[in-house]
């Protein structure tokens, strides 16, 4: 694939003071939209409630009146879908990482998605090393980041397609690769797909790369990308290893 690459790993650790800054702006952000969250959920609960007084009514403006409870309804379900994911985002601190295979987590994973990846034609092709070295994890939270990855490579694939899923060990290390056959980013997506709210999808939040690039470096981790429209995408996990029992 002769694509441009696309990397992020761990920059410089920024100077106390702003670290210090940037921790107290995020802790300030978790909570103002942990306070957003209460009355976003008393509007949707009367949005609800609303839709079942018009759904009695026989008026000639209920039609109209239900398409507009519809479209509020949608927003809010919008909007409680990103405050969840910012708060996960916002919240993302250091993890109890235990030893624990990738093989097994990547697993888990595809057989999760198999269903999606069988309603969208897409077949599933596995190359897993079976003598992987294991890593230090957080078992759920590194099992979010790779289902957010494998989802969006299905989705990337809206006539079918393959999606290769290859694990393998490096020089210190071991890594993933998931490639696809979609339809590939233009180098504007692919320079900002990992900022907090960007999102090329409709409905999207534009913070699950985001969260899923902060999990993989909180396991010491780091993602690249490689893309081409029009032919695919692979994105690329690589991680420290534990030394093998003797």
């Amino acid at each position: 694939m002769d694509t441009a690459s696309y990397g992020s790993g761990n920059d410089e650790a920024a100077a106390d003071p702003v670290r210090q800054q940037y921790e107290e702006l995020a802790e300030l952000a978790g909570s103002l939209a942990h306070e957003i969250k209460n009355p976003l959920s008393v509007i949707h609960m009367n949005i609800d409630l609303l839709d079942e007084d018009l759904q009695e009514s026989e008026s000639p403006i209920r039609r109209r009146a239900l398409d507009k409870v519809d479209i509020v309804r949608q927003q809010c379900e919008r909007m409680e879908r990103m405050l969840a994911d910012f708060l996960r985002f916002a919240r993302l601190r250091e993890m109890n990482l235990t030893p624990g295979s990738l093989n097994e987590q990547i697993e888990r994973v595809l057989r999760a998605c198999q269903a999606q990846a069988d309603q969208a034609g897409v077949e599933i092709v596995r190359y897993l090393d079976p003598d992987l070295p294991r890593i230090l994890m957080g078992s759920d939270a590194l099992q979010a980041a790779l289902m957010n990855l494998v989802k969006n490579a299905i989705e990337a694939m809206d006539d079918g397609g393959q999606l290769v899923v290859r694990t393998h060990a490096t020089r210190g290390g071991v890594a993933l690769d998931l490639i696809d056959t979609g339809e590939g980013m233009d180098d504007n997506t692919a320079m900002h797909m990992f900022e907090p709210f960007y999102s090329t999808k409709t409905a999207g939040t534009g913070l699950g790369l985001p969260t899923a690039r902060k999990i993989i470096e909180a396991h010491g981790g780091r993602i690249t990308v490689q893309t081409e429209v029009g032919r695919g995408t692979k994105f690329t996990l690589a991680f420290p290893a534990l030394p093998r029992l003797a």
